[in-house]
């Protein structure tokens, strides 16, 4: 791997900030630059001994160093150490697309047709290169800066594969309301027509505010999609057009072979033609925003509380 070194240098290169800008089960993000100047980047400090599978960690890393692409977060360099992996990112400032929504409240079915097209376009370059994301939903697409017009960006490969042409993807994984049929049949799966099917989900919460599969217990929510069972409730959808409510439909089409591509999708006749003067309301996706954060809170103190169990246990 090009950028892939048995490097302890890390720390005599670059300087990093003590604030935490992210944490997840293995790895906290942290701002850094590099001592010789030049611009800020970010660094995903992996704790090796909490990771079960290194070949996740590397796989993660053989797929980023394939992808150059403005609209995808990019992988700069790599620094291998005996008990941390230093992974050196671009630094992504603007916050979540959906906050930023919110905090717009102004909002128009141009608007939601731009975000798509942008993000087709960085699927259309992924599957090009056979990569599947795999764990699309709006926690993992990004604004480069707080800028009006910054860019989005699509983050954490940790799930991500190749596609191969030997074998079909098997693994039951992603987050639960924005999963294809075809992930949860357990029957295999070889496109990324699952990642369409995510993006479905998530044009359909910018269009109306709240998600189009929304059972509280997993079996009836699975049952939902296997079933590709929505709809467009009044008065929430009253006001949106006939064509965007059919770029919905083209991408939640249970049959992947059906589904639509992220190249045809680009050129779909909402996406192409949106009218910058029909207002989408925000209200709703401000509420889903607020239960979604809610419920981040609650698990980290539910996670807290049994790490605190355990210690004291121990």
């Amino acid at each position: 791997m090009g950028i892939f070194t048995k490097n302890t240098q890390f720390l005599k290169k670059y300087d990093v900030d003590k604030a935490v800008l992210g944490t997840g089960n293995f790895a906290t993000v942290k701002k850094c630059r590099a001592k010789a100047g030049g611009e800020d980047r970010a660094v995903k400090i992996i704790d090796k001994s909490k990771v079960e599978d290194m070949n996740d960690i590397t796989r993660e890393i053989d797929i980023m160093e394939m992808i150059d692409h403005p609209n995808v977060i990019k992988l700069y360099e790599i620094f291998d150490e005996p008990k941390k992996m230093n992974l050196v990112l671009e630094l992504v400032s603007g916050g979540e697309l959906f906050d930023r929504i919110v905090a717009r409240g102004n909002y128009t079915e141009r608007d939601a047709a731009d975000v798509m097209f942008t993000m087709c376009g960085a699927l259309e370059y992924l599957h090009s290169k056979k990569v599947v994301h795999r764990d699309l939903k709006p926690e993992n697409v990004l604004l480069a800066t707080p800028a009006n017009d910054a860019p989005i960006k699509i983050a954490d490969f940790g799930l991500a594969r190749l596609v191969s042409s030997k074998e079909m993807m098997k693994t039951a994984c992603g987050t639960p309301g924005y999963v294809a049929p075809e992930v949860l049949q357990n029957k295999g799966y070889s496109s990324g027509a699952v990642d369409l099917w995510s993006a479905g989900v998530i044009l359909y919460i910018l269009l109306c505010g709240f998600p189009p599969f929304y059972e509280e217990e997993l079996p009836a929510l699975f049952d939902q999609i296997l079933k590709g069972r929505y709809d467009f409730p009044s008065p929430w959808w009253d006001s949106i057009s006939a064509d965007a409510k059919n770029c919905v439909r083209s991408m939640l089409t249970v049959d992947p072979a059906k589904r639509i591509t992220a190249t045809d999708a680009k050129k779909h006749a909402w996406i192409v033609s949106a009218s910058p003067t029909a207002k989408v309301d925000t209200g709703d996706l401000k509420k889903y925003q607020a239960t979604k954060k809610l419920k981040k809170a609650a698990q980290k103190l539910i996670a807290m509380q049994k790490l605190m169990g355990k210690a004291s246990v121990g």
